[in-house]
């Protein structure tokens, strides 16, 4: 264990990405513990409220924490106690921030609702690349390395940038969930690269036209039938249950008016309004006195 500290961890110069990866996900794990027991009004915990009735969510002090952080790796000492800090900040400020990744996206509080899902989402797929970048097979800066040794790790390090390929591609087709487990299994990533994309996708918009986009909302109708149940279940596991609705899509904007019509309605108006008075001229000269005015006659 001592050796591969040493020779995996230190060497490398891997303990401050290590320290960031145990920050980030320890913070996350605390950070949803104590917002389940505020929600259910157990525990001393309490949302922090200013005095001027402003709720001050943990992302604040996330974004706070992530200047810090950033600043003391880009001018602080170059040594290893002064990157370790910096990087235990970034990990801690970086969990804070994506825990509220749906409230930042949406500029609404929909922490707990089935759209505040997309944080957890967001953390997951965080938490597995600095677990891969971490336990990596990279070749650079293990000391003492033979060749068999090596050659294995080169071809680990190319399966994992081919598997980051596929991961890619899975997210330009909407399968984030998929893009994340190809993280660790590269077949999910081959399964998902190939079949049709989901309908709303990057992909989709830009490749897909009639049958073919018919036959991809299909599919993702059936997929999300069988296996929505299934993701929910896991995704409450980990963030908690959503107790609140999603909130209304925002409504479309009013059209614009067609060019001139404005216009076009005045000019049509105007040209009725001679029109009618001359009738009514006409009419009152033949009667006496409609809209020609008083009639001149004997009796004045």
């Amino acid at each position: 264990m001592a050796s591969w500290w040493q020779r995996d961890v230190i060497a490398p110069g891997k303990l401050p990405l290590m320290l960031c990866f145990l920050a980030f996900v320890v913070t996350f794990a605390v950070t949803r513990t104590i917002t389940r027991l505020i929600r259910d009004g157990r525990g001393p915990f309490r949302n922090q409220v200013t005095a001027s009735g402003t709720h001050v969510h943990h992302a604040v002090p996330g974004i706070i924490l992530l200047i810090i952080g950033a600043f003391t790796a880009v001018a602080g000492p170059d040594s290893l106690g002064w990157r370790s800090f910096a990087a235990v900040a970034v990990g801690i400020g970086t969990s804070l921030v994506l825990d509220e990744f749906a409230l930042i996206l949406h500029l609404q509080d929909v922490y707990w609702s089935g759209e505040g899902q997309l944080s957890v989402e967001a953390v997951s797929l965080t938490a597995a690349c600095l677990g891969l970048a971490l336990a990596g097979f990279s070749p650079f800066g293990i000391p003492d390395i033979g060749h068999f040794e090596l050659t294995l790790r080169v071809t680990a390090s190319g399966i994992l940038v081919i598997d980051g390929v596929l991961s890619f591609i899975c997210v330009l087709k909407g399968k984030y969930r998929t893009a994340l487990f190809s993280l660790f299994l590269p077949f999910v990533g081959v399964f998902g690269a190939v079949r049709l994309a989901r309908p709303s996708s990057i992909w989709a918009r830009h490749r897909y036209r009639g049958e073919r986009l018919e036959r991809a909302t299909r599919r993702a109708a059936d997929f999300d039938r069988r296996w929505a149940p299934l993701q929910s279940d896991w995704e409450n596991l980990i963030g908690g249950k959503p107790s609140q609705p999603n909130p209304p899509a925002p409504s479309a904007p009013p059209a614009p008016p067609a060019p001139g019509g404005d216009a076009q309605r005045v000019d049509e108006a105007e040209r009725r309004v001679p029109q009618s008075g001359k009738h009514g001229g006409e009419l009152g000269g033949a009667d006496g006195a409609v809209a020609g005015g008083p009639v001149a006659g004997p009796l004045q």
